[in-house]
């Protein structure tokens, strides 16, 4: 492997920071937004220094808004996020054991059909979707928001892939043992998926924060809104004017829980992205 010179290590070090401030830059200014009043902001130049309104600000943002209180809405997208993100990988988990480690009939023909629910996401299914979870009287509950997004073909399909590379020896010499095949699964095979199973919850999370279309959907009591739907929400329509403080500090709050599990899980993040032998 080549080495590069120290010049050239000092050029790429500069493109990368200069490459993450442009990125962090709109966040910061939305920081700044948020700690300053709505006469700062609408008469230029905008500040790019945080004001002495910080408490004030985040206060109003935490225990006010337009339906319900951003907290509340906090509270739900956290619920549906992790539920999503821990059904998604439950499932997923002991489909692609069954497919791997079963023999039964239509074994290969299962796995198609659940990999070709690939090309029928959310927003294709929605119709029959919303009918079926209106039907078990799923509206405006925390079921009806995570049931119909846990199910996940890609999940599967990657722990499938994963669950292939396992030596058969380990299956066998744990059937000498008399291990079932449960036991099988949650003392070997589970250990041996963390970093997999780590890499797939920081990527649902934020897939479950994220949603929009299937909250609004589904939700018609203000108490079940999540923290995208209340963003949004907090928009004038009409000659209402926007207050902008407390929307930037509304909008910081929802990118804090994201934050914390990408970098609380990072090293396994990275791991089972990129580690060969995971």
């Amino acid at each position: 492997m080549v080495e590069k010179s120290g010049a050239s290590r000092w050029i790429s070090h500069a493109i990368m920071i200069l490459g993450v401030l442009f990125i962090f830059f709109p966040i910061w200014l939305a920081f700044v937004a948020s700690t300053v009043t709505q006469a700062d902001i609408v008469r230029p130049p905008m500040p790019v220094l945080p004001g002495p309104h910080f408490w004030e600000n985040y206060k109003a943002a935490l225990f006010s808004g337009v339906n319900v209180p951003v907290s509340v809405m906090l509270g739900n997208s956290l619920i549906m996020a992790l539920g999503i993100a821990i059904g998604k990988i439950a499932i997923s988990l002991l489909s692609a054991f069954a497919i791997v480690y079963f023999k039964f009939p239509g074994r290969k023909f299962f796995f198609w059909a659940i990999f070709i629910t690939l090309m029928l996401p959310v927003e294709v299914r929605i119709v029959p979707t919303f009918e079926v979870v209106a039907g078990f009287g799923m509206l405006n509950t925390y079921q009806g928001l995570i049931l119909p997004l846990i199910a996940s073909a890609t999940a599967t399909f990657l722990f499938r892939q994963f669950f292939l590379t396992i030596p058969d020896e380990l299956a066998e010499a744990a059937r000498v043992d008399g291990a079932r095949p449960m036991r099988f699964f949650w003392d070997i095979v589970v250990p041996m998926s963390r970093t997999n199973i780590a890499a797939l919850f920081v990527i649902l999370f934020i897939y479950g924060w994220n949603q929009y279309l299937w909250p609004l959907l589904i939700t018609t009591d203000p108490s079940m809104n999540t923290i995208v739907m209340g963003i949004k929400q907090m928009f004038p329509s009409g000659d209402d004017t926007a207050n902008w403080p407390v929307i930037m500090a509304t909008s910081i709050l929802a990118m804090i829980p994201p934050v914390v599990v990408v970098i609380s899980m990072q090293k396994l993040f990275i791991r089972g992205l990129v580690d060969s032998e995971k």
